[in-house]
């Protein structure tokens, strides 16, 4: 018999019912694909020729299917590490590191529900217009109740919740089929090859070259793989440690096959320069083309499911993780309290306040909001790296190795992980450097919670980093007052 972890034993003391491989999978798959898939075809036909795109996709895949391969290793090699994202950061690089993950991704978890709330109701009006872009007073009404049903489902306890992002998982991904069968069937091959490398659009001077089209291209996927780390977060929730490498493989690849079909075969129904004029949601306007009005209506509906089941998801996740922060002493103990079913009660009740107190700015003050949304967009970033770095850091010091093959094949995933980490951070542009603003009162709060536990701040590696933080915090303040960085 397996040794039970901390969690384990909690739950079958209290008959909590864990998360199966299915569930997993549903909340990798879930959070992933949100409201940006159905913006794809637009997105890259604005920036990047048929060709181009492929390669973007070739370098993104395997980057990110590395990244996946190290959680898969990690939480096989590390099951006492129940946190996921956070726990291989503050594993890997101390306490102060772990809690500005946690600290970062938990803030874009929340902030980002924000959108999402929005986002369902802009997708909403395309039947009932009144709801209009989303963010007016109606929407903002709508979005809350929303968001307190959403509150109630989950503190009812996470696997239920978690079923129930299953069924809007499986619907959503139909939609998306459903659209992929219809545009193979119409698909010409004629279009998408009659100006392969974007030759015809560079001569005109609407595109860039073949280089700056892919680097173009993994800048758009940068965001739409936000959420492959999905099983490691509610780790401890799962029935099976195995299962929460299989979920992160299997989800990313249903994903990337998903995002790969729509971008590339919408590149066979209309050429570049129509797509790119499309507005968003652009699947909308190309299914129409296929099979005509309904086919709009369809992919709006689509966005409605697929926008409910990603705020689902990242409420899971916003509530959990500082939960287990909580738990290990580095996040405030508050964060860790749970109800009678097992849920996070007090860390969902403190996100999901925050969320209606942001839902409310962006009626009241949409600048405001979106000068925060874009500090907050890229902090979630940097876990990714920390996670592929711990598993690099693993591997050179070859703890819980035992074989040089294992060993050389992880170290190879591990370097492409970690370079691929580095990218990410680099793609993201004004929108890490902007993110230094959120880890500054990260740090303070992290300073009070060690002098309440009496326990010493920093070792003289974070000493570094937080000077380094400082510096660049300072940097980015410097060039918004000098008008050469927008926060909007």
């Amino acid at each position: 018999m397996t040794d039970l972890t901390k969690d384990d034993a909690t739950a079958v003391s209290s008959g909590e019912k864990k998360l199966g491989l299915s569930a997993l999978v549903a909340l990798v798959v879930g959070s992933m694909i949100g409201g940006g898939v159905f913006s794809l075809p637009q997105n890259f036909a604005s920036v990047a020729s048929p060709g181009a795109l492929m390669i973007g996709w070739v370098i993104t895949g395997v980057g990110m299917l590395c990244l996946a391969f190290i959680y898969q290793n990690l939480s096989a090699r590390c099951p006492h590490l129940d946190g996921g994202i956070y726990s291989y950061a503050r594993a890997g690089f101390g306490d102060f590191i772990g809690f500005q993950a946690a600290w970062g991704y938990w803030f874009s978890a929340w902030l980002g529900n924000v959108s999402y709330a929005v986002l369902l109701f802009s997708a909403v009006s395309f039947f009932i217009p009144v709801f209009g872009d989303g963010n007016n007073l109606v929407s903002i009404i709508g979005a809350s109740v929303v968001l307190w049903l959403v509150h109630t489902l989950v503190l009812r306890g996470v696997r239920e919740a978690a079923w129930i992002n299953t069924i809007l998982t499986v619907v959503k991904v139909l939609v998306l089929i459903i659209f992929i069968i219809a545009v193979l069937i119409a698909f010409r091959l004629g279009v998408l090859t009659a100006d392969f490398w974007g030759r015809m659009m560079r001569v005109h001077g609407t595109a860039p070259e073949l280089f700056s089209q892919v680097k173009n291209t993994m800048l758009v996927t940068t965001w739409v793989f936000i959420g492959i780390e999905g099983a490691t977060v509610v780790s401890a929730r799962a029935a099976r440690r195995s299962d929460i490498g299989k979920a992160t493989v299997v989800g990313l690849l249903g994903a990337l096959a998903i995002y790969v079909l729509v971008s590339v075969l919408s590149m066979g129904i209309l050429d570049q320069a129509t797509l790119a004029g499309l507005k968003n949601p652009s699947m909308a306007g190309v299914l129409e083309s296929v099979v005509g009005p309904w086919g709009a209506k369809f992919v709006a509906g689509g966005v409605i499911f697929s926008v409910a089941g990603a705020l689902l998801a990242w409420t899971l996740f916003a509530a959990e993780l500082p939960r287990v922060a909580a738990q290990d002493g580095v996040f405030p103990s508050v964060f860790a309290r749970e109800n009678s079913r097992n849920s996070p009660s007090v860390s969902l009740w403190i996100t999901n306040g925050l969320v209606q107190l942001f839902l409310l700015l962006a009626l009241f003050y949409q600048a405001g909001y979106q000068v925060l949304f874009s500090i907050a967009t890229a902090a979630i970033l940097p876990p990714y790296l920390f996670s592929a770095a711990y598993g690099l850091k693993l591997v050179m010091t070859r703890e819980h190795y035992q074989t040089e093959e294992k060993t050389l094949r992880d170290g190879i995933i591990s370097v492409i992980a970690t370079v691929y980490g580095f990218w990410l951070c680099y793609a993201a542009g004004d929108s890490m450097l902007l993110s230094s603003l959120l880890f500054i009162p990260g740090a303070a709060v992290y300073i009070w919670k060690k002098k309440v536990s009496q326990q010493r701040c920093f070792n003289s590696l974070e000493w570094g980093v937080l000077v380094l933080l400082v510096i660049v915090a300072g940097y980015t303040l410097m060039q918004i007052a000098a008008g050469t960085m927008s926060i909007t």
